[in-house]
C-alpha cells in the first residue's frame, strides 16, 4: 500500500461549501437568494409507500466483531493526548467538527457494543469534552471549522495557524451536537459538562427563519451564507432543532427536491443546480446512512435513503460492478471526491468541490457497504462486504477501492473507521439517539 499523501486543502470531512475553501455537499448562497428560491418552491411529492423497510437488531457475528476492532485499531493510533482529539487523516494533525463529533458517535458505538470498556469510554469522553471546552470560538461565536488536533489552535484546511479563523460550519457544528445529545442521552452524567461545553457557543448564529447558516472569511470580511445540500441539509437540521434551534424547514427535503431516474430507481436531487447556484450538488449515500445509523430513518428519510441505496445494486445488477458509492478521501490528487448516484446534472458523478470530473477515481466505498449493511441486511451489501475484506490494515479500515483497476484506496480516515463502530452498534442495537437497551 502506498502512504497517505499530504492533502493539498482540506483533509477532509467538514460537510460544507464556503466560497474558495475545500467543501462537500454544502452550499453557500446569500441570504436573500436562498430565500427567495425557497419561498418560491412547491413542495415535491413522496411515496411513502415505496419505502425500504430497515432491518432489525440482531446477534452481532465473529466477521461484525472482527469489523469493529479493526475500526478501533484508527482511534488507539490516530488519539492526541494533549487535546483529546484523534486526527482526521492518519498521520496529518488536523481535526474538523464534523469529524470530531464522528468520533464522538464512534466512543458512543463501541461503548454501546461493548468493545471498550467504561474506564476507557470515560476516559476518552472526559478528554475530548476538556478539549472541545478549551476551543478558540471564530469571532468568539462559534467553533472554527478546523483545528490543529495537538495544539488546539485555529488553522485552515493546510493546517497553517489562522489567529482570525477561516469560519464556521452550520453542518459541521450540528454533527457535533448531535453526538453531544446523544452522549448525555446514554451517558447522563456528562450532561452538565456537555452543557458546560457549549454554554460559550452561540448557537442562534447557525439557525434562522428555518435555515441553516454558516460563516466564511476571506479577504478580511466575513460572510454569514445559508448551508447545506439535499440529504446533508436535512440531517445537520434534524440534529439542531434536538437542541431547539431554528431549523425545521430545512428538516425537510421535499421544498427543494426533484426527481431523476437513475439505473431505474427515481432518487431525490437537489433542485438547486450547480449551474444556478455554483456549488456541487451530489445525491450520495452519507447523509442518509448517517441519518439511519444515529437518529433512525423514519417517513421521507426512509424514502429517499431506501432509494439512493437501490440505485446502487440495481447498478451492479445491470452491470455487473460493485457499487457503493458517497465522499470519500483519496490516496491521490485532488485527495477528497463525492462519488455520487447523481451530481451535477450527470449520473453516477465523481466530482471535487468545485464540480470538476474524476470519473476513472470512483471508489467502492467500505464506509457505505458496512452502513448500507446494518440498515437493509441484503444479500448485495453482505456481497460488497466480502469483496472489500481486504482493505483491513494495521492501522484500521482503508476507505475503499478503485472501480476501475481494483487497486486499493489507501486512505486511513476518521471518518471511514467512525462509521463502521457506527454500522456494527446499529447492527447490535439499532440507531444510537433511540437506543433503548
Amino acid at each position: 500500500m502506498q502512504p497517505l499523501q499530504k492533502p493539498d486543502r482540506n483533509n477532509r470531512s467538514s460537510v460544507i461549501f464556503l466560497a474558495g475553501l475545500f467543501a462537500a455537499a454544502a452550499a453557500a448562497v446569500s441570504l436573500d437568494g436562498a430565500g427567495a428560491f425557497l419561498s418560491s418552491a412547491s413542495r415535491a411529492q413522496v411515496d411513502y409507500e415505496t419505502a425500504l423497510q430497515p432491518a432489525a437488531p440482531a446477534a452481532l457475528s465473529a466477521a461484525d466483531w472482527h469489523a469493529a476492532r479493526v475500526a478501533w485499531r484508527y482511534f488507539e493510533q490516530n488519539y492526541q493526548p494533549a487535546s483529546g482529539l484523534v486526527d482526521s487523516v492518519a498521520g496529518f494533525p488536523s481535526g474538523t467538527l464534523w469529524d470530531q463529533g464522528s468520533y464522538l458517535h464512534a466512543l458512543n458505538a463501541a461503548a454501546g457494543i461493548g468493545l471498550i470498556p467504561d474506564e476507557v469510554f470515560g476516559a476518552r469522553v472526559e478528554a475530548l469534552l476538556g478539549g472541545l471546552s478549551r476551543l478558540e470560538l471564530f469571532e468568539g461565536m462559534l467553533p472554527n471549522k478546523v483545528y490543529h488536533s495537538q495544539t488546539l489552535k485555529m488553522v485552515d484546511y493546510q493546517n497553517n495557524e489562522t489567529p482570525e479563523g477561516v469560519g464556521w460550519s452550520a453542518l459541521d457544528i450540528a454533527r457535533m451536537l448531535l453526538a453531544l445529545r446523544v452522549l448525555e442521552y446514554r451517558h447522563p452524567r456528562y450532561g452538565a459538562k456537555v452543557r458546560e461545553v457549549i454554554s460559550g457557543w452561540q448557537l442562534v448564529a447557525m439557525a434562522d427563519r428555518g435555515e441553516l447558516f454558516g460563516a466564511a472569511r476571506e479577504g478580511g470580511e466575513t460572510e454569514y451564507l445559508q448551508e447545506g445540500r439535499i440529504g446533508y441539509e436535512q440531517y445537520g437540521a434534524r440534529a439542531a432543532v434536538l437542541w431547539g434551534l431554528d431549523a425545521l424547514d430545512a428538516a425537510s427535503a421535499s421544498r427543494i427536491l426533484r426527481w431523476e431516474n437513475v439505473s431505474g430507481v427515481d432518487i431525490a436531487a437537489d433542485r438547486r443546480t450547480s449551474s444556478a447556484f455554483q456549488a456541487v450538488t451530489p445525491a450520495l449515500s452519507e447523509p442518509y446512512f448517517l441519518h439511519g445509523l444515529e437518529m433512525g430513518l423514519s417517513g421521507e428519510t426512509r424514502v429517499l435513503a431506501g432509494r439512493i441505496y437501490e440505485a446502487q445494486e440495481n447498478r451492479y445488477r445491470r452491470e455487473g460492478q460493485l457499487t457503493m458509492v458517497s465522499e470519500d478521501n483519496i490516496d491521490q490528487a485532488p485527495y477528497f471526491l463525492y462519488s455520487s448516484v447523481f451530481a451535477n446534472g450527470t449520473d453516477w458523478a465523481v466530482v471535487n468541490e468545485d464540480g470538476k470530473q474524476f470519473p476513472e477515481l470512483r471508489t467502492v466505498s467500505l464506509k457505505a457497504a458496512y452502513a448500507w449493511d446494518a440498515l437493509y441486511r441484503t444479500e448485495y451489501t453482505q456481497t460488497v462486504r466480502n469483496a472489500l475484506a481486504g482493505l483491513e490494515t494495521a492501522g484500521g479500515w482503508a476507505a475503499g477501492q478503485y472501480e476501475a483497476t481494483g487497486e486499493v484506496n489507501s486512505a486511513l480516515t476518521l471518518n471511514t473507521n467512525a462509521v463502521v463502530l457506527e454500522a456494527v452498534h446499529y447492527m447490535a442495537n439499532g440507531p444510537l439517539w433511540s437506543y433503548r437497551g
